[in-house]
């Protein structure tokens, strides 16, 4: 600006050099300014390690709010009682002159089809539902009912249609589910790692730190219900891609599966990484088309793991 137009127009406020240098060696010396070191590098262009992530859903990213069995225990004693009817019997009575009959009643008891099994015997029985072979394409078509009705039947003993369904609605909602310690955060600060920067990661621009955001999918064997229960979380608009087996008309460990979230999010598989608890059908689906998977409990035990090891460039 000439010296003229300063002199007329004396406020016009031009940034002194000082300040964003101590602004710069202030953050520098901050937690934050580690942290973004950490994730970019020690200098120069360094996106995360992985530019998608792809995450399984029951047993993973969801997380039942208390034990299965506990819940169908609970819910099964309200279908527990002995259901109990009187019969009334005619006894005949033998006399000199006629006969004549005495009536008793005779309670009949039919036995109960709520449930009766303690939890142990519950847990039990529900996994060996779950690894028995399945006769049919998929598991879970459409909303799942004919797959869940077994598997409650099995788990349970109890084959009342009144039962199932009340379990069944119990796990449609939201609140009969919770997410992992940290994943709301984590998915936040790899959905926003490329978004707009404040002020002061500009500073950081200057000096070369770029940052990539992180394509997010969920990749679940699921009935319809899951769509609804991401809402309920508060966690389905995080996504780029959601891919539901009962929709898509393929379970993992099949790799179409996979294919379908990578083409969805525009990714390569090996640029890309799969975090899901079961080593079938996460581990050795994900293998198969390229993928590298993380076993939820023991590559990665927390959603800061997760974080940590897609934003930090250089693992050690």
């Amino acid at each position: 600006m000439p010296p003229a137009a300063a002199v007329r127009w004396p406020f016009i406020w031009r940034a002194p050099v000082a300040p964003v240098a101590v602004l710069r060696a202030g953050v520098r010396r901050s937690g934050m300014r580690r942290c973004l070191s950490a994730r970019a590098g020690s200098g120069g262009h360094r996106p995360p390690a992985y530019g998608g992530l792809l995450l399984d859903a029951g047993g993973t990213l969801l997380q039942v709010a208390r034990p299965v069995a506990e819940t169908y225990a609970s819910i099964g004693r309200r279908y527990g009682s002995d259901d109990i009817t009187f019969l009334a019997l005619a006894v005949p009575l033998s006399c000199a002159f006629h006969q004549t009959y005495a009536v008793f009643q005779v309670p009949n008891v039919r036995p109960s089809t709520g449930v009766t099994k303690p939890e142990k015997r519950i847990m039990e029985g529900f996994k060996r539902a779950f690894a028995a072979p399945w006769p049919k394409t998929l598991r879970y078509q459409d909303d799942g009912r004919p797959f869940w009705r077994i598997v409650v039947a099995e788990a349970t003993g109890c084959t009342d249609d009144d039962y199932f369904e009340e379990v069944y609605q119990h796990y449609a909602h939201g609140d009969a589910w919770r997410l992992p310690v940290g994943a709301d955060t984590t998915l936040h600060e790899l959905k926003d790692a490329g978004g707009d920067k404040p002020f002061y990661l500009l500073l950081f621009s200057v000096r070369g730190l770029h940052f990539s955001s992180v394509k997010l999918a969920v990749v679940s064997n699921f009935d319809t219900r899951l769509r609804k229960l991401l809402k309920d979380l508060n966690v389905s608009d995080m996504f780029d891609a959601i891919v539901v087996s009962s929709e898509v008309g393929f379970e993992k460990p099949a790799p179409e599966i996979f294919k379908i979230a990578l083409d969805q999010i525009g990714m390569e598989a090996s640029k890309a990484v799969h975090v899901g608890d079961d080593e079938t059908a996460d581990k050795a689906g994900a293998n198969a088309v390229g993928l590298e998977c993380w076993l939820w409990g023991e590559d990665v035990k927390t959603f800061s793991d997760i974080r940590d090891r897609i934003l930090t460039t250089d693992q050690q």
